[in-house]
């Protein structure tokens, strides 16, 4: 069983940083891709950020520049962190894993239980 959990959310005022954290447990070999999306209410989730192996990343436009991700594959974590944060970053944000390979075989997509950021004064 694969689960993935995410910490760090909380009310920050706008211009702010946050630094997410997602932690994926169970007997697990390697996680191709691991990333964060987000999903404000009333709208659809929507990546935010990707890290695939070979250490190759990618941005929604929306955050490039303020947001960076991290792997530490060592640890089966994986980081967002946020800076210059405006209030229509606010949204939960879920942890995502993608072609997970574990003891039982292999897991195409795992997703967290979420994390609120809310930005604002």
């Amino acid at each position: 069983q694969v689960q993935l959990v995410e910490s760090g959310g909380g009310l920050v005022q706008p211009g702010g940083s946050l630094r997410l954290s997602c932690a994926a447990s169970g007997t697990i070999f390697i996680i191709n891709d691991m990333g964060w999306y987000r999903q404000a209410p009333g709208k659809q989730r929507e990546l935010v950020a990707v890290s695939s192996s070979g250490d190759v990343t990618n941005y929604a436009d929306f955050v490039k520049g303020r947001f960076t991700i991290s792997r530490d594959n060592a640890k089966k974590m994986v980081y967002l962190q946020m800076n210059s944060l405006k209030p229509e970053d606010t949204a939960t944000y879920y942890c995502n894993a993608r072609d997970v390979f574990h003891t039982y075989g292999k897991t195409l997509e795992v997703w967290g239980q979420g994390t609120l950021v809310t930005v604002s004064s």
